[in-house]
């Protein structure tokens, strides 16, 4: 779970995270990576240099990189909590994640003013119309610069700070209670895990040409896997196996054209050819593919009692689909 607090000046942000940490979330505040690059040029942690540093590293590699930041240290099966949330790309990209939330904190102004004298932080304002001045600074319209005004319209919930500690702390015990299976990170479909095991598995191929992979799958269980590149004991196509792709790829000849043998298996052959080895039977499986099979590939997996096709970027040659269709193998393209 990771809560994302943002509020004005002296709302109750800090306050909020740290009765979180008593609950054993890790603070971050978005800030702290701001007062390092201060350090770094040895320029005082001043409130006018904070916002000026904030702005030029947000110029300088995007809008959300203080968030991307806090997020490199982010592990699983750990709870957060983030503040100085002050940019609207910075919210965009806290709240990509499923198991994440904005929420902002809030207090009457005199309130707010009350708690920034009592604090006696140099450069606090003193007056309403000097913390009113200094909030309309923090609202402004550069993308790169604070945007409070939209972060604030930003936030799923809005706690009320308006009294007791003892109130705020009940507060935050009820959020983390509401939202603790809420926030949770999102579970893959089957779809996208099957298709994703076929992206690892085409990083294996040794062809020329395109990687491709495939994965056969029966009862939500892999049976095989299969990716593109030379035979089994013979020279890998990228390093020179297979003549046909090598004169491919030194303009030699056109795509399409076979005047030269390839000696490349396709991934989804590769796949259904595993399986017989292995003793494996393919019939009723369900084929997971990068690409749409070719003719001779659909060829196979007809014959192979395969009855599903699933891939992720469809072919130009169309024949290969034509032959799944009037065979009665449903094909779906993954989106």
């Amino acid at each position: 779970m990771i809560i994302a607090v943002t509020g004005l000046n002296a709302a109750g942000k800090d306050t909020i995270a740290h009765s979180l940490e008593e609950k054993g979330f890790i603070h971050f505040s978005l800030s702290d990576f701001i007062r390092d690059e201060l350090k770094k040029k040895k320029l005082a942690v001043t409130r006018d240099n904070l916002i000026k540093a904030g702005t030029e590293l947000r110029t300088t590699f995007g809008n959300d990189v203080l968030a991307k930041r806090a997020f490199q240290q982010v592990k699983d099966g750990e709870n957060y909590v983030f503040t100085s949330i002050r940019n609207v790309d910075e919210v965009m990209t806290i709240l990509k994640r499923s198991d994440a939330m904005l929420i902002k904190v809030e207090a009457p102004i005199k309130e707010r003013l009350r708690r920034l004298i009592a604090r006696k932080r140099e450069g606090d304002p003193v007056t309403l119309e000097e913390l009113k001045l200094k909030e309309k600074e923090e609202m402004s319209d550069n993308p790169s610069a604070q945007q409070m005004h939209k972060v604030l319209k930003m936030a799923k919930v809005t706690v009320d700070n308006s009294g007791t500690l003892d109130a705020l702390g009940k507060k935050v015990d009820r959020l983390v209670e509401d939202y603790l299976y809420k926030l949770v990170r999102a579970r893959p479909s089957w779809d996208e895990y099957f298709m994703q095991v076929a992206e690892i598995i085409k990083l294996r191929s040794t062809c020329l040409s395109a990687s491709k992979g495939a994965v056969l799958v029966k009862d939500k269980r892999v049976i095989s896997t299969g990716y593109n590149g030379s035979p089994r004991g013979i020279k890998h196509c990228n390093l020179g196996g297979c003549v046909r792709c090598t004169q491919r790829h030194l303009g030699k000849i056109k795509s399409g054209n076979y005047s030269e043998p390839c000696i490349c298996c396709h991934s989804e052959e590769n796949a259904i050819v595993q399986a017989a080895v292995h003793g494996i039977s393919t019939n009723g499986a369900t084929m997971y593919t990068t690409f749409t099979p070719c003719v001779n590939c659909a060829k196979m997996i007809i014959n192979a009692g395969i009855l599903e096709v699933v891939a992720q970027v469809e072919y130009p040659d169309d024949m290969g689909l034509k032959l799944l269709k009037e065979s009665g193998v449903k094909f779906r393209l993954f989106k």
